[in-house]
């Protein structure tokens, strides 16, 4: 059957990766164009003995020059098509999610197959991030279905606000931009995860406003919280800390190098009453390099929740070194017997890496750790095991011993 689109033709490196279910193509990789491609418009894909292997979005402006879509080859690109597979998508977070559909991520990127594409729902606002060209070309009948389908389950949008105001945009030849699709608002809303309540700032808070993935990793840490001094590095908006705090730690230090980051966490602990937490703006690395110099510290529980130290495989060596640094130091800190929960949030510094830098940690700390949970991101980011990229957050929970 004749296709409609024009088509690459990719390299026999691509073409394994392709077969394996992962949908980036990159321009180094295309061998040959055929026909005249539409930046952000639908191309097939073709291997070099001319076998058809999917569709996808196409765009020279950006290093992946196409995200493959499917490779059912009855599929056609039309609204109809966008519309299941929302109504898919919603429908698995209704299911895995359970009472936290109210506040979770609705769409997760590729894993959803929309390429780029974030929204995260924060109770009657969605929050979306769009990042590939393909799907931004739609944005408007893909915001417009999924609050209808939402509405259909009998749950109330009133808000849409799109935080696509970051520099890769530029690479996929897009402008920034941040503004309301739907309704209008201040720019906060509450929500209450695990029993905490939060103000979220989603019009200037860091990503969609609140991050959602490690809802149930707080939960987890939480759980030993009671009775322990508590040292939540990292701390952001507080979430960790605060969900202790609300456990009945003894008492909570929360730390973090940005002041306004700690303005919002102060907030979030006045709205829950708590006061059994305070805050300190430092350098972590700083800070667990001074507690480390004068021994044990008077923490029973540490919380290591850092940004992602890699954004890319160039930069992974001295990430490891610095994941190091941190965890040996709070190692050391702990008296025998003590918590620590400890996690990285980057793809690039995968399990076996964050594994033997944890056993590197502990061996120069002279403890032994004894593992209580190994965990992941929540469900309503759903790893897709074709695509290495969507496994990227690691959480362990261990007992220095």
């Amino acid at each position: 059957m004749e296709r409609p689109y024009p088509s690459v033709v990719i390299t026999e490196k691509a073409e394994r990766a392709a077969r394996g279910g992962h949908p980036w193509v990159y321009g180094d990789e295309i061998i040959q164009v055929r026909g005249m491609p539409e930046n952000g418009g639908i191309v097939d894909v073709y291997t070099k003995k001319d076998r058809w292997l999917g569709a996808g979005f196409y765009n020279d402006h950006s290093k992946i020059r196409v995200r493959i879509l499917s490779n059912n080859t009855n599929d056609r690109y039309d609204r109809a098509y966008w519309r299941r597979k929302l109504q898919w998508a919603v429908e698995y977070r209704k299911t895995v999610m359970g009472p936290d559909f109210a506040c979770c991520r609705l769409i997760f990127g590729e894993s959803d197959g929309f390429p780029g594409l974030t929204v995260d729902r924060f109770g009657r606002v969605l929050v979306a991030q769009v990042l590939c060209l393909g799907t931004d070309r739609i944005k408007v009948e893909l915001f417009t279905d999924l609050v209808d389908i939402l509405r259909t389950m009998g749950e109330e949008i009133d808000i849409v606000y799109e935080r696509s105001d970051v520099a890769i945009r530029e690479k996929e030849g897009l402008e920034q931009y941040q503004g309301y699709f739907l309704g209008n608002g201040n720019g906060h809303t509450e929500i209450t995860e695990n029993g905490v309540r939060y103000d979220v700032d989603y019009i200037n808070g860091q990503k969609t406003g609140f991050f959602l993935d490690q809802k149930y990793n707080r939960a987890a840490v939480a759980r030993l919280a009671p009775g322990k001094k508590v040292l939540d590095c990292f701390t952001h908006t507080g979430a960790f800390g605060l969900n202790c705090a609300l456990a009945g730690a003894e008492h909570v230090t929360s730390v973090d190098i940005s002041d306004t980051a700690l303005d919002t966490a102060r907030r979030n602990a006045a709205l829950n009453g708590l006061e059994n937490i305070d805050f300190l703006c430092t350098d972590v690395f700083q800070l667990l390099t001074d507690l480390s110099a004068k021994g044990r510290a008077d923490y029973d529980l540490i919380i290591l929740d850092p940004p992602a130290f890699t954004k890319s495989g160039a930069t992974v060596k001295s990430a490891v070194r610095g994941y190091k640094d941190i965890n040996m130091r709070a190692m050391k800190i702990l008296p025998r017997g003590g918590y620590l929960a400890t996690c990285s949030c980057s793809h690039f510094m995968t399990e076996p890496l964050f594994v033997q830098m944890l056993r590197d940690a502990a061996k120069d700390a002279h403890v032994t750790l004894r593992q209580i949970e190994a965990r992941q991101q929540s469900a309503d980011h759903p790893i897709d095991w074709n695509i290495p990229e969507t496994n990227y957050l690691k959480f362990y929970i261990f007992q220095v011993v």
